[in-house]
């Protein structure tokens, strides 16, 4: 695959692994940014299954996905933000009622 990415495309092509001695869940960065492609890109409805039954078609549809997620982010006007943390609501249980 490695050589194939590059003869075909002229790109190098990594493969990140988690480090041996890892125990546990850790961001691989690039990873993530892979994977976090490929659910906005599943954000769309088409794209949800596999319904082309060509590959040219199946990629035109995903550079017009890929496009509209650009052109939405360019038109933006303003940095993305998060909404931030939300306040904790604590629930008080009265033996008849429940009170937020």
């Amino acid at each position: 695959m490695v050589d194939w990415s590059r003869q075909t495309h002229g790109r190098d092509l990594e493969i990140v692994r988690k480090e041996p001695d890892q125990r546990g869940f850790r961001v691989q960065s690039k990873r993530w940014a892979v994977e976090r492609t490929f659910s906005w890109l599943t954000a769309h409805r088409r794209l949800t299954r596999d319904y082309e039954a060509s590959p040219a078609r199946s990629e035109t549809m995903i550079r017009w996905a890929m496009t509209g997620i650009m052109v939405r982010r360019l038109t933006r006007g303003r940095p993305a933000t998060r909404s931030g943390s939300r306040p904790l609501i604590r629930m008080e249980r009265n033996e008849d009622t429940v009170r937020a």
